[in-house]
């Protein structure tokens, strides 16, 4: 029996070669440089996305507040021997039916720019709802205080609108626009005094005046509001706004 014999296979001449450590180094350079040049594209995304989206909610907070504005001169409710519009350079306060359901009473509103943590904010007050000429009274000396120096109590029935620089209000009287403290618009406003004192606890003013006061136009009320602001730099809006306002039974609505 024979044995026979394979001959062996001869040894591999060549090596299989890897990355070198050198070469392994700059490959997780390479890939943590487009990590993070990736990463800044994404954050400078995400920070664009947030800065639109703030100014966008600041656009809408100032054209809901200048919406408001021009609802609360529309719902000026005027009374006999009662100055439903007041302007004294600080603030603005105004009488109005309440919007809310027939019979919810009469509302004073104010609107006042004040410093609030280092920044002008424009603000806007409301009262409860008023039914006597007593209430009516004091919740009107309760917006003049609340537009010079607010305590906490008055502070409660605030809302923030808008950052201001500062605003003007101007008022349209005799084809002309004016400064509300002028002689003669001080003269006019002289014709009705503020709200006159309570007489009797019982109700004593209209629960609501929507129809009387868009029936004809009221001369103890100014035929135009001019409001004029003021936004600051760096905001969604910058520089000086203007909006018109005259009475409905006047302009057959707002301009």
């Amino acid at each position: 029996m024979s044995t026979r014999i394979f001959p062996s296979r001869p040894p591999a001449t060549g090596r299989v070669r890897g990355f070198t450590l050198i070469e392994l180094l700059v490959a997780i350079a390479a890939m943590a440089l487009m990590a993070g040049l990736s990463w800044r594209g994404l954050d400078g995304m995400v920070r664009a996305q947030a800065q639109i989206q703030q100014r966008a909610d600041a656009v809408l907070t100032l054209q809901a507040g200048l919406a408001q504005w021009s609802a609360d001169l529309d719902a000026l409710q005027p009374l006999p021997q009662t100055q439903a519009l007041d302007w004294d350079g600080r603030g603005l306060r105004l009488i109005r039916h309440s919007s809310a359901a027939p019979g919810a009473g009469l509302l004073v509103v104010a609107w006042a720019l004040r410093n609030i943590d280092g920044n002008p904010q424009w603000l806007r007050w409301q009262s409860p709802p008023q039914f006597t000429r007593g209430g009516l009274q004091s919740a009107w000396e309760r917006a003049a205080q609340w537009a010079q120096n607010p305590g906490d109590e008055e502070k409660k029935y605030e809302v923030r609108i808008a950052a201001l620089a500062q605003w003007q209000i101007f008022y349209f009287r005799g084809n002309a626009w004016t400064n509300p403290l002028s002689s003669d618009n001080a003269a006019t406003a002289a014709v009705a005094p503020a709200v006159a004192p309570s007489v009797a606890p019982a109700p004593a003013i209209p629960a609501s005046g929507a129809s009387q006061a868009a029936a004809a136009p009221d001369p103890s009320l100014p035929e135009g509001v001019r409001l004029v602001l003021t936004l600051p730099p760096g905001q969604a809006l910058s520089g000086n706004l203007t909006l018109d306002w005259v009475q409905p039974a006047l302009g057959k609505g707002k301009s």
